[in-house]
């Protein structure tokens, strides 16, 4: 039964020593809000890397021209490589392991987009059907560029939710035909970035082919992206070296020339960030554990001060009969009283300050820190049983006080 009596006892024992039992609380709050702390700001941390991340396809290699910084078989460096539509068809037919493919052809400088009187100046990226899904761009309205419009050379443009905003106004934009720089395209679908990626929302993507022949790109392109499917990062590793060789063959330069093709493997950098988190996420366990230890350890002292100051009063009660037990289970509860309730108020400071500081830091790296409610269920119980192990030792202590010596004791 609920012993009213005991409860009233420790209650007004932790009333009378308020330092100490303030001491004691904090000590364990501490521990268990730097843990929070220190968990959602790594969470924070792989979050905002994450998202850079989402933004395209996890496993895609990208490649860009650049200029020879080598000398080979007689030509000096310094010569311009630039990519062009049959290194796309090269690489697509004769490098294995690639899954999506396209090559991507930027129309530079001020780009002027007009319906009716509304006019705005956008970016013009022109591609093939595979970038939506290296991009992951998602379609809200009608489709992407497709394989019919790469083949018959179709004028027709894919928006976003924002360049709808500017010229139409709520006006339905399918079908219509804006300018794209005095030519007329028309819409053919409409979308988003979950993102809102400035240079993302403000473009516009048309067939390569259309914008090659009508704006004369001729044949030249300034990047080629490629995903790898479910390679591993070696395997994604041969398939970057394969595209560098079959460039360097075609475009004749040293295939070790670090300057003359510039790649960037997203596959092989994830995989990086991904065990660096891992390895901070252990860092933080092991600081948080060793700061929760801390605090136990110091609930364990101020339990021995207790009972060294409660001993005349411990051998009163077993010289009036009191079982080992009842000694125990009296420091044993007012030690899970201040371990509970300092370790709760530890746990909702921390929750509190990542959602009311931490959701206000939104940068490249960083972005909305949180613990896992479980992860803090789990960690506050494991502080609660810590702490009662903390109060165990020295109540088995008391226990063990024989009464003849206890009121011996000053």
């Amino acid at each position: 039964m609920f012993d009213t009596d005991k409860w009233q006892e420790i209650f007004s024992t932790m009333k009378k020593n308020k330092l100490r039992t303030f001491l004691t609380g904090f000590s364990v709050a501490w521990g268990i809000f730097m843990l929070m702390i220190l968990l959602g700001s790594g969470n924070g941390l792989q979050n905002g890397v994450n998202k850079e991340f989402e933004s395209s396809a996890t496993n895609t290699i990208w490649v860009w021209s650049g200029q020879t910084s080598l000398p080979y078989k007689g030509m000096k460096p310094g010569r311009n490589v630039q990519l062009v539509n049959e290194d796309y068809d090269e690489i697509k037919s004769k490098v294995q392991g690639i899954d999506k493919s396209s090559s991507r052809y930027n129309m530079w400088g001020s780009n002027t987009l007009a319906y009716k009187k509304q006019y705005g100046t956008f970016n013009v990226r022109n591609v093939y059907p595979d970038y939506a899904h290296i991009e992951k761009i998602k379609i809200v309205k009608g489709r992407f560029v497709n394989d019919p419009d790469i083949e018959q050379f179709r004028k027709v443009t894919i928006i976003s939710t924002q360049v709808e905003e500017a010229l139409f106004k709520g006006e339905d934009p399918m079908g219509k035909y804006i300018s794209v720089n005095g030519v007329p395209f028309k819409v053919a679908g409409v979308f988003t970035d979950d993102d809102n990626r400035d240079d993302n929302m403000q473009t516009i993507y048309l067939p390569i082919t259309t914008a090659q022949r009508v704006f004369s790109g001729d044949n030249r392109i300034n990047t080629i992206a490629l995903t790898v499917g479910d390679a591993s990062v070696e395997e994604s590793k041969q398939i970057e070296q394969d595209v560098k060789s079959k460039l360097a063959a075609i475009h004749k330069f040293d295939p070790a020339d670090p300057r003359a093709i510039f790649t960037w493997n997203s596959l092989e950098e994830f995989q990086r960030f991904t065990r660096l988190f891992r390895s901070i996420e252990i860092f933080i366990w092991v600081i948080g554990f060793f700061t929760i230890i801390a605090g136990i350890v110091g609930v364990s002292n101020i339990m021995m001060i207790v009972v060294k100051d409660r001993t005349k009063e411990i051998g009163i009660r077993k010289a009036m009969g009191a079982t080992p037990w009842s000694i125990i289970s009296l420091i044993l509860q007012e030690s899970l009283i201040i371990t509970s309730f300092a370790g709760y108020v530890g746990l909702v400071l921390g929750v509190v300050v990542l959602e009311s500081v931490g959701s206000k830091i939104e940068s490249q790296f960083f972005s909305q820190p949180s613990v896992d409610l479980r992860v803090a269920l789990y960690s506050l119980l494991l502080l609660v049983l810590s702490g009662a192990l903390a109060g165990f030792i020295p109540a088995r202590r008391a226990a063990a006080i024989k009464p003849i010596e206890a009121l011996r004791d000053e």
